[in-house]
C-alpha cells in the first residue's frame, strides 16, 4: 500500500472527534474563533478563547495526521465551510466542508427590500413589520398634509362671491348690445330675513344632517374621488357646507382634483369654525337659482316678485327644487340650453314632482306638520321669467340665442354653462342691429294694421309671429324675431318648434327626387333602391283632387285601419282636367298637394327625410315619415332652421349650420373664433340646388308667393299653410339673404300645461290665413329694408337636369262621370262629400273667398272617413299614434312651442 493510502494513526483519547475538539480549543467546540491581530490563517483560529497558541495548548506541537488532516485543519483555519451559494462549501464554492462561515458579516440595509436571505418570490414579499411601517407612514403623511392644508386655507368671504362679472354682448358691427351678468341680480340678506320654511326645505332636500354634521360627507367625497379617478365627470361634496364653499369660491371654478382637495380643507375649517346659521345664510345667498338670479333674495323676486322674507312654505319648496338645477327645473323651460330635455312641459313636470317630494320629506323629517302639509295642494304660481329691462324687446331673445350656441357647442367653444354664468366674457354676435330692427318693425306694422284683440277677441287673441334671417354664404344669423317682448313673452318663436311648416316642405321633396331619383315599379325592392331615375322639374304627375296615393310599386297605400288614402288639394281643386297631368314646376307654383305626395312615395319618404336633414333641418324636429302627408309639412322645424335650410339652395347646395357668435374673448385673450370651426358641406350638387331655386322662383314670379316680390331682385320662395289653419309660413331667399316667417295662434300663458295651436279662421278679418297673406307681407317689408343698398344679384342659370318622368303616360281620353264631377269644385259640399267629411272645421270651399287662387288649406278624406288628407301644409287632422304621443313630431294638436331649442 502506498504511503498516501496508509491510514494515519488514531490519536489518543477519543479518536478523530477528540482530536478535532482538541485542536479547536477547550471551549470552542465546532465554532470558529475570531481572527487574531495578524489576520494569518493560524491566528484566526488557533488563538482560541483563552489566548492559546496556534495548535491548542501553549507551545504544543502540531499533531500529525497526514495530508487529509492537514487539509481539514487548513479549512478550519480559514473559516470552515461558508453557507451560501458562493462560499467555499456552497454549490458554487471550492470546498465542501461542514464548518460555518466566519468571514465579515453582511452590511445591514436601512430598508431590507428586496429581503436578504430570501429567494424567489419570498424576496419580494414585504414583512409584516414593513407593511405596518408603511401604513403608519402613509397615515402620518396624510395627517401632516391635512394639517398643512387646514392651516393654509381660509374661510371664504360671502361678500366677495357677489362680485361676479358681466358678460358683454356686441352687435355684428362691434357696438355694445347689452351687459348682463351675476352681480346685476344678487343681494345678500341676513339669516333672520330668510324664512324658516326655506331653511327646512333645503335641509330636507339636500342635507338632512346639516345641523349636526361636521360639514363634510366622507361617502360623498369617496364617490367624487372614485369618479374622477376613473375619468368620469368631476363631482363635489353633497353637504350644504361644501356647496356653500364651492359657490363662494368664484376665483377658482376649475374642475380639478387639486381644487376639490382645497375645497375639502376649507369645508372642514368652515364646519369647525363657522356657525351653522352663517353657513346656511351663506349658501342661500350664493346659490344660483336660474333666471340670472344669485341668492335667495334675487330668486324670490325673479320667480314670485316678492322679498325672500315673504315667501311661503310652498314657494320655498319650489326654490329648493330649483337649486337642483335651474336648467331642468324652471317651469319656463330652457330650450336654448338643452332643446330636447329642457322644454317648458318637461321642466314643469320635474319641478312639480320634486316640489311635492320636498314637502313630503319635510313632514318625514319633522320640519313640517302633516296638517300644514295637507293645506298645500297646488303648485305655486310663477311669474314671467324676465325682469331685466335691458333684455326687453328682441335683445333678450338674441342673448338667449348666443348663450345657447356657446353652451350647446361646449366641445368647440370651451365654455360651459357654469363658466358663462360667472361672467367676464365679451361675446361678439352675428346679429345685424339694423336688420333686427327692420324685422321687428315689419312684424309690428302688420300686427297693428290687421290684428285687433278687442274687436275680434275670438279670432285675433293669441296671434304670434316668429322670424329669422340667415346669410347663405356663412350661416350667420343676421336677424330674428322671437315675440312681442322678451320680458313679456318668454318662448323664442324664432328658435322653438311646434308650428308645422306645411307646403314649404315640398321643396325638400323636389330636392330628394332630383338628387336620388324615383324608384322603378318594375324592379324588385332591392334593385329599385339602387336603380333610380333622377327626375326633371318637367316630370309629369297627377293633379287630381282626392287622388288615391300609391306605393312606388303601384299598390294602393292604406293606413293602419286598412283605409285607402285620398289626397285632397287646396280648395278641393283638380288641376288640368280631364287628364289631370301637371308637371312638378307647375305643381309647386300652385301648391298641388296630390302631385308632391305621390312624388314623395315614389322617391321614398326616408329619402325625403334625408333631403331635409341634408339641407339643415334637425332630425329631432321632423315628424314620422311613415305617412304620405310627411311630404307636405307635418314637421315643425324652427324659423331659424327653415331659413338656414333654404339658404342651402341659395348657396347652390352648400350647407352652413346657422350660428350666432363670431368671437368670444376674456381677460385671458381670445377664447373662441367661429371661423376656426366653420365648415360648409356640399349636400346637393349645384345642378340640383339651382334647379330647385328656379322652380321656387316661379312660385314668387307667378304663383302663390307673388306678395313676396322685391323690386328689381330675384326671389325664390314657398308658401305654407296647415290643416285646420293653425299655422302659416313664407320662406324665401335672394342670393344674399334667406328669411323665414311663421304665424300661428297659441295661448301666451306659458305656465299652462296643455297649450294648443288654435285655428286662424277669421283672424285679421280674413276668412283664412295663408302663407301668401300676412307672412309673405312681413317677409316682403323686411327684405326690402334689409337689402336696401346691397348690390343686386341674380340666381345662377340652372343647367338642364334629370329625366322627364311621366307618372301616367296614357291617361284616359274620356273622363268618367265621377271625374268630371270632381273636376269642377262646387261652392259648397255635395251630400256625398258631407258623408265622408268628418272634420267640424270649415271646408275650403266655405272659407276660401278672395284667396281662391292661392288658398292653401283643405282637408282630405279617405273612403272610411277617419283620416283626413292635407292642405297646403299637409297636416293630418287625425294624428297618428306616433304624432300624438311624441311631442317632438310637432303635431298640430299637441303642446306646440315647447319642442324647440337652440336653432331647433
Amino acid at each position: 500500500m502506498s504511503e498516501h493510502r496508509r491510514k494515519p494513526p488514531q490519536p489518543q483519547g477519543g479518536g478523530r472527534a477528540a482530536a478535532r475538539r482538541g485542536q479547536s480549543g477547550p471551549s470552542s467546540g465546532r465554532r470558529a474563533a475570531p481572527r487574531g491581530a495578524t489576520e494569518s490563517p493560524s491566528d484566526s483560529y488557533g488563538s482560541g478563547s483563552y489566548g492559546l497558541g496556534p495548535y491548542g495548548a501553549e507551545g504544543e506541537e502540531r499533531p500529525s495526521g497526514g495530508r487529509a488532516e492537514s487539509r481539514r485543519a487548513s479549512q478550519r483555519s480559514t473559516g470552515g465551510r461558508r453557507r451560501g451559494p458562493n462560499g467555499p462549501s456552497g454549490p458554487n464554492g471550492p470546498g465542501r466542508g461542514r464548518g460555518r462561515a466566519a468571514g465579515p458579516p453582511p452590511k445591514k440595509r436601512f430598508i431590507d427590500y428586496p429581503r436578504a436571505g430570501k429567494y424567489g418570490a419570498a424576496r419580494w414579499m414585504p414583512s409584516w413589520r414593513q407593511v405596518t411601517g408603511l401604513f403608519i407612514g402613509f397615515v402620518g403623511s396624510l395627517v401632516a398634509v391635512a394639517g398643512i392644508g387646514y392651516a393654509l386655507v381660509g374661510v371664504p368671504d360671502v361678500a366677495k362671491a357677489a362680485n361676479a362679472q358681466n358678460n358683454v354682448y356686441y352687435w355684428a358691427d362691434g357696438s355694445q348690445m347689452v351687459a348682463t351678468g351675476g352681480e346685476t341680480n344678487r343681494q345678500i340678506i341676513g339669516y333672520e330675513q330668510i324664512p324658516p320654511a326655506m331653511r327646512y326645505a333645503v335641509m330636507s332636500a339636500e342635507n338632512k344632517t346639516f345641523e349636526t354634521d361636521s360639514g363634510v360627507d366622507p361617502m360623498g367625497i369617496a364617490r367624487a374621488l372614485f369618479n374622477m379617478a376613473k375619468g368620469g365627470q368631476t363631482q363635489g361634496g353633497s353637504t350644504i357646507t361644501q356647496q356653500y364653499v364651492k359657490n363662494a369660491r368664484l376665483d377658482d371654478q376649475s374642475q380639478t382634483l387639486t381644487r376639490k382637495f382645497k375645497e375639502l380643507f376649507i369645508s372642514i375649517k368652515v364646519g369647525t369654525n363657522v356657525d351653522k346659521r352663517e353657513i346656511m345664510a351663506g349658501y342661500l345667498n350664493t346659490a344660483y337659482y336660474g333666471r340670472d338670479s344669485y341668492g335667495i333674495e334675487a330668486a324670490a323676486r325673479a320667480y314670485f316678485n316678492k322679498k325672500a322674507k315673504d315667501l311661503d312654505a310652498s314657494q320655498c319648496a319650489f326654490l329648493a327644487a330649483v337649486l337642483k338645477g335651474a336648467t331642468y327645473y324652471d317651469p319656463a323651460g330652457a330650450e336654448s340650453v338643452d332643446p330636447a330635455n329642457a322644454t317648458a312641459k318637461k321642466n314643469r313636470k320635474r319641478a312639480e314632482e320634486r316640489w311635492e317630494w320636498i314637502l313630503n320629506e319635510e313632514v318625514k323629517d319633522g320640519r313640517m306638520t302633516a296638517v300644514d302639509r295637507a293645506k298645500i295642494t297646488t303648485f305655486p304660481k310663477i311669474q314671467n321669467p324676465r325682469s331685466n329691462t335691458a333684455l326687453s324687446g328682441q335683445v333678450g331673445y338674441l342673448v338667449d340665442l348666443a348663450k345657447g350656441y356657446l353652451i350647446n357647442n361646449t366641445d368647440k367653444t370651451g365654455i360651459t354653462a357654469d363658466q358663462l354664468q360667472q361672467g367676464g366674457y365679451s361675446i361678439y354676435t352675428t346679429f345685424d342691429k339694423k336688420k333686427v330692427q327692420a324685422l321687428e318693425k315689419a312684424v309690428t306694422k302688420v300686427q297693428k294694421a290687421n290684428i285687433d284683440e278687442k274687436k275680434r277677441p275670438d279670432t285675433d287673441k293669441y296671434v304670434q309671429f316668429g322670424g329669422a334671417s340667415v346669410d347663405p354664404t356663412t350661416g350667420a344669423i343676421k336677424a330674428s324675431y322671437g315675440g312681442v317682448d322678451a320680458t313679456k313673452h318668454f318662448t323664442n318663436n324664432a328658435d322653438t318648434t311646434g308650428a308645422q311648416v306645411g307646403s314649404t316642405f315640398k321643396t325638400f321633396v323636389l330636392a330628394a327626387a332630383m338628387k336620388w331619383g324615383v324608384r322603378d315599379p318594375e324592379l324588385g325592392a332591392t334593385q329599385a333602391q339602387d336603380e333610380r331615375t333622377q327626375v326633371s322639374p318637367d316630370s309629369i304627375y297627377s293633379g287630381k283632387n282626392k287622388l288615391k296615393i300609391e306605393n312606388y310599386d303601384n299598390t294602393i297605400w292604406k293606413d293602419k285601419d286598412d283605409k285607402e288614402w285620398l289626397q285632397r288639394n287646396d280648395g278641393d281643386e283638380s288641376y288640368n282636367a280631364p287628364s289631370y297631368r301637371i308637371d312638378l314646376r307647375e305643381a309647386m307654383r300652385v301648391s298641388a298637394n296630390s302631385a308632391y305626395v305621390q312624388l314623395g312615395m315614389d322617391v321614398g319618404l326616408d329619402k325625403v327625410r334625408e333631403s331635409a336633414t341634408d339641407a339643415g333641418i334637425l332630425d329631432s324636429s321632423l315628424a314620422s315619415a311613415d305617412f304620405p302627408s310627411f311630404s307636405i309639412g307635418t314637421s315643425s322645424p324652427s324659423a331659424i332652421r327653415m331659413a338656414g335650410a333654404y339658404a342651402t339652395f341659395a348657396a347652390s347646395g352648400k350647407q352652413n349650420t346657422p350660428y350666432s357668435v363670431e368671437t368670444v374673448t376674456s381677460k385671458d385673450g381670445t377664447i373662441f373664433e367661429h371661423e376656426k370651426i366653420a365648415k360648409a358641406k356640399q349636400v346637393f350638387t349645384s345642378q340640383v340646388a339651382d334647379n330647385v331655386t328656379d322652380v321656387l322662383k316661379t312660385v314668387v314670379d307667378d304663383g302663390t308667393g307673388t306678395a313676396a316680390q322685391l323690386s328689381g331682385r330675384d326671389v325664390a320662395g314657398k308658401t305654407g299653410t296647415t290643416d285646420g289653419n293653425k299655422s302659416a309660413w313664407f320662406v324665401g331667399y335672394t342670393p344674399q339673404l334667406s328669411t323665414a316667417i311663421s304665424m300661428f295662434r297659441m295661448d301666451d300663458d306659458e305656465t299652462k300645461k296643455n297649450r294648443e295651436f288654435l285655428e286662424m279662421y277669421g283672424t285679421g278679418g280674413q276668412e283664412k290665413i295663408h302663407g301668401a297673406s300676412f307672412p309673405a307681407e312681413i317677409w316682403h317689408d323686411y327684405m326690402e329694408q334689409a337689402l336696401k343698398g346691397a348690390p343686386v344679384k341674380n340666381f345662377p342659370t340652372p343647367e338642364p337636369y334629370g329625366e322627364v318622368v311621366d307618372e301616367d303616360p296614357l291617361p284616359s281620353p274620356t273622363p268618367s262621370v265621377t271625374e268630371s264631377e270632381e273636376a269642377t269644385p262646387t261652392p259648397s259640399p255635395t251630400p256625398t262629400e258631407e258623408e265622408v267629411e268628418p272634420s267640424p272645421s270649415p271646408s275650403a270651399s266655405e272659407t276660401c273667398g278672395t284667396f281662391d287662387v292661392t288658398c292653401q288649406d283643405s282637408g282630405g278624406t279617405d273612403t272610411g272617413g277617419t283620416d283626413e288628407g292635407s292642405t297646403d301644409g299637409g297636416t293630418t287632422s287625425s294624428p297618428t299614434p306616433t304624432e300624438s304621443d311624441d311631442e317632438s313630431n310637432g303635431n298640430a294638436n299637441g303642446n306646440g312651442g315647447n319642442n324647440g331649442g337652440i336653432f331647433g
